[in-house]
């Protein structure tokens, strides 16, 4: 396990964990101006105040985030399991603080039971959240650099003692100790899940791929130099819910090369789309690719809505803590379901049909990722946290996506990163999916059906006792 042993941390530096480099919510600028106010020289530790506790939740959402994007050798499968159990292990790290709220063990795949807190004794769940999160984000990302696991210890320390101020040492100590013990026991139930150490062993080079008509080819206009799919295994991992172990394929198109079929049909529009994009349209499609060599990958962006969510909605701890909680198993459970169901058809890229069958001179607007397409990981991830937020706070909800602000222009597509605002979460989904057909990456049905696979997951989930 990756349990470092912490060095004295200088104030600047538990400063800088709480700058993620990126998308700082309003309450963090706040909290960075406290700690230069409140300090007198870099050997007086840091205090801080939170104004709400979900803002706790969001500080450890945003390291989650920055881990993510910048940790060599990651990708989507592995990101949305990570997401999974970060969101799990901050939820069960409070959800004995509420006696209206049920803990998951013994509901999920595989997990029978999980430390409980020592009845007729005081915790503070805040610092059980902390410490919990510390343990977990290491241990699922062993290889994390040595920079971030001292940010991460950085963030812990500096959070512990803001929230320690005015609480008992012995309190202290057993609510560090039962965070610590939910999040170990949490993650050795994740070493058997399949994804264990998933960055080993993104592309399988004694894997047999599949020959014949209509099957997924390397393409030459890709994200990747590698010319084997990503993870073909993926979709045997141990899902979290059991409801998600079994999946019943849905159906796909039959290849056919003639005009008026419908194979045939269904790569033309991609084609003819992409052709003739606008300028908004362009927006949308850079909005959401969410490279992971560039972002914190397309379940990080799902992720990071929460943080959007959260402050409109300013929760209490174990309710935001929820929500990290459904988001991430939705994420880490669609993209199982959505990897068996890719593997199990093997299908083609539009690139590859349009170049043998419509226009052998034609480049997608965006390069095409490893693996074969049907259906869309983001039509299905993007389809199951749609439901899962609309679970908790109904569908209807107005905000703005400024995940890229500030995100340089590309200037190869002449395309600037502009905010996105939505009327209501399936809005969210419908055009995380919209974005791959016109990215011309992925055919409608691709998106049609990965957006209602990933609501039965979503269903699912919704679905736990998470209420007593």
């Amino acid at each position: 396990m990756n349990n470092k042993a912490k060095t004295p941390i200088p104030v600047k530096d538990q400063i800088m964990c709480l700058f993620v480099k990126r998308r700082i919510p309003a309450f963090a600028c706040f909290l960075v101006l406290a700690c230069f106010l409140s300090c007198q020289n870099q050997q007086e530790q840091a205090q801080i105040t939170f104004k709400h506790d979900y803002e706790i939740a969001m500080l450890w959402g945003e390291m989650a985030l920055d881990l993510t994007q910048h940790t060599p050798g990651n990708s989507p499968t592995f990101a949305s399991r990570a997401f999974g159990y970060f969101g799990l292990t901050m939820y069960e790290s409070v959800v004995h603080g509420n006696e209206h709220k049920r803990s998951l063990a013994s509901q999920l795949n595989g997990l029978e039971q999980l430390p409980s807190p020592e009845r007729n004794t005081s915790y503070n769940w805040k610092i059980s959240l902390n410490a919990g999160q510390a343990f977990i984000l290491k241990n699922i990302y062993q290889q994390a650099s040595e920079e971030y696991v001292y940010k991460i210890d950085s963030l812990c320390e500096l959070v512990l003692h803001s929230l320690s101020k005015d609480e008992e040492r012995e309190v202290i100590e057993r609510s560090v100790d039962f965070g610590q013990r939910i999040a170990n026991s949490i993650f050795e139930w994740s070493m058997d899940d399949g994804g264990h150490r998933g960055y080993l062993k993104n592309f399988d080079t004694n894997m047999q791929q599949k020959a014949g008509q209509g099957h997924w080819r390397p393409p030459f206009f890709a994200q990747t130099i590698s010319r084997l799919p990503l993870h073909p295994y993926w979709g045997e991992n141990r899902t979290f819910l059991s409801a998600n172990a079994e999946w019943a394929v849905p159906a796909f198109l039959p290849y056919d090369t003639l005009v008026e079929s419908d194979y045939y049909q269904t790569f033309y529009e991609v084609y003819e789309s992409n052709t003739q994009l606008t300028q908004e349209e362009k927006e949308i499609a850079m909005w959401w690719n969410d490279d992971p060599t560039d972002t914190f990958t397309p379940p990080g962006h799902s992720y990071y809505l929460v943080n959007l969510v959260l402050e409109q909605k300013k929760p209490d701890l174990v309710t935001a803590a929820e929500t990290y909680a459904r988001v991430g198993m939705a994420v880490a459970d669609a993209f199982t379901v959505c990897w068996r169901m890719k593997y199990h058809y093997y299908s083609e890229r539009p690139s590859t049909y349009v170049f043998e069958n419509i226009d052998d001179e034609w480049e997608p607007f965006w390069p095409d990722p490893p693996f074969p397409a049907f259906p869309s990981g983001h039509a299905t991830q993007a389809g199951a946290v749609a439901t899962v937020f609309a679970g908790l706070y109904g569908d209807e909800i107005s905000f703005v996506d400024n995940a890229h602000s500030g995100r340089k222009r590309d200037k190869l597509r002449n395309v600037d990163y502009k905010e996105r605002s939505f009327n209501s979460f399936w809005e969210v989904a419908v055009e995380t999916a919209y974005s791959r057909f016109l990215g011309g990456i992925h055919a409608q049905i691709d998106n049609e059906v990965g957006l209602e696979e990933g609501r039965k997951v979503g269903n699912h989930i919704n679905a736990l006792k998470w209420d007593k």
